[in-house]
């Protein structure tokens, strides 16, 4: 250097100062040169990133009710949440990219329309696993790893960062899928030949359309439609597995026995429990007011799917709550007959109703807050934990009802008592079900109580063991039944 002159390093020697990271981290300079996707080709694959991630949504959504398997329902809940966010989040990237309006309510390629309509109709559970977790999510990731290959990290660090987010996700989902197929191993294995024949027209259906994300040589072969030839339809009617013996058993009415005085608070956590493990239902019959309710803002879905989720972690708090208490909760008859009546006998607006109606209820000093001080007053650490979370998650569930629901009515009262008229008309079938020999309304609670004890190591309290009362004249919310068929 001259006196007085500095000069600067070429651009081949060329270092940030004090040794610091280049580019804030995102890439070094040779990354940073390279070509990459032009904003056209980007804007190109997040549309169909965005279409498979809404498609795995209204999958996981529309297959949940009449799945009968208790984890596979409490999966799809989570991972319908996944995919609602992950949507949202490239529905506002592509409306970044000089992309007004978005067209994003339009199927990028008719034969990947196909590809997840084949998913969608899935026959048997087997089938569904494997569309979902050994072909679409494992396609979307590779896509996903390309974008990320081919981009340019520091043009398209936006896009970087929701893809690196979004393949977190897919791992974990990916991971569980493996889990689960391997579980129905056996029955996948019956049927090999049947099963590979239709993931071949799922393989011919990828090609044509030139792969998930439009990249390769479409092969221009016509795909015939095997299981999505006929329309699919979705079932709303719950089913449970082996482990729920007595689904439309309602003998054990859970909040009379928690909001009596005289009964002790350590048997209501008992209860507690169950009242969480019985919140299967929500999902159940949340996924029928999303799947039917059409031409909303992807915020409202994005939302209730949220809630939908918050709702199967309370179940699975309830599930987790009998491990420990050393209580086997299969002995709890957990009913389906809430989700089954709504779904069957109620729009989707009236479900919406009843459900915001329920959630008002749990907001006063009776309610969530209760069931909170309950589990301290008890001294069960864990259920005090399940109920704080629980309590904070119906504050925002309160939140989703009113930007989605409460903003049809006039004011809040108005939606409030239509929603209650709404779970009024709905006719629970007590006598039907009886008379039908669908149950017996067999009162559990005794057998599981005393369990309780025994791990415990106390003698049962007479008082808590004779405990009979059921939900025939009563709701959940206590009030009394106006009709029961």
């Amino acid at each position: 250097m001259m006196q007085g002159v500095y000069l600067l390093p070429t651009m081949s020697t060329y270092q940030p100062l004090h040794g610091l990271p280049t580019l804030a981290g995102l890439a070094s300079f040779d990354d940073a040169q390279k070509p990459g996707l032009s904003v056209e080709q980007c804007v190109g694959r997040l549309k169909r990133y965005h279409y498979a991630f809404k498609r795995l949504h209204e999958i996981f959504l529309s297959r949940l009710i009449a799945e009968p398997v208790y984890e596979l329902k409490m999966a799809f809940s989570l991972h319908a949440h996944y995919c609602a966010e992950h949507t949202a989040a490239l529905r506002q990237r592509v409306g970044e990219m000089r992309e007004p309006p978005l067209g994003l309510d339009i199927g990028p390629d008719p034969a990947l329309e196909v590809f997840f309509d084949e998913i969608l109709a899935a026959p048997t559970t087997e089938e569904l696993l494997l569309g979902i977790y050994a072909h679409a999510l494992p396609v979307l990731g590779a896509a996903l790893e390309k974008h990320r290959a081919e981009t340019n990290p520091l043009a398209d660090a936006p896009s970087m960062r929701l893809i690196k987010f979004a393949l977190l996700e897919i791992e974990e989902m990916d991971d569980y899928g493996s889990q689960a197929i391997a579980g129905f191993g056996a029955a996948i294995g019956a049927r090999k030949a049947a099963i590979g024949a239709w993931l071949d027209v799922l393989d011919a259906a990828l090609a044509a359309a030139g792969g998930l994300d439009g990249t390769v040589e479409k092969s221009g072969k016509a795909v015939v439609r095997q299981y999505s030839a006929t329309p699919f339809s979705y079932d709303k009617i719950p089913r449970r597995d082996e482990r729920f013996p007595d689904p439309y058993n309602m003998g054990v009415n859970a909040e009379v026995f928690l909001y009596d005085p005289l009964m002790p608070p350590e048997p209501k956590v008992l209860m507690m429990f169950y009242k969480r493990l019985r919140e299967i239902d929500v999902p159940e019959m949340m996924a029928s007011i999303i799947v039917e309710t059409k031409g909303k803002p992807w915020g409202y879905y994005r939302d209730m799917t949220r809630q939908l989720w918050d709702e199967a972690r309370h179940a699975m708090m309830g599930e987790a709550g009998f491990v420990s208490l050393g209580v086997d909760w299969r002995k709890v008859m957990v009913n389906f007959t809430w989700s089954l009546v709504l779904n069957t006998q109620l729009t989707a607006k009236e479900r919406h109703g009843v459900l915001y109606f329920i959630e008002q209820g749990l907001m006063p000093k009776t309610g969530k807050r209760f069931e909170w001080e309950t589990a301290q007053a008890a001294h069960n650490e864990l259920s005090a934990l399940f109920q704080d979370y629980d309590w904070a998650d119906e504050v925002l569930h309160a939140r989703v009802g009113r930007d989605w629901y409460v903003s049809q009515f006039e004011n809040p009262k108005e939606a409030v008592d239509w929603g209650d008229r709404a779970w009024s008309k709905a006719l629970i079938g007590w006598r039907q079900w009886k008379d039908e020999g669908l149950t017996e309304h067999r009162n559990w609670w005794p057998d599981v109580y005393l369990d309780w004890c025994r791990v415990q190591g106390i003698e049962p309290d007479e008082k808590v063991l004779a405990y009979h009362e059921t939900y025939e004249a009563k709701r959940a919310d206590l009030r009394t039944i106006s009709a029961s068929a």
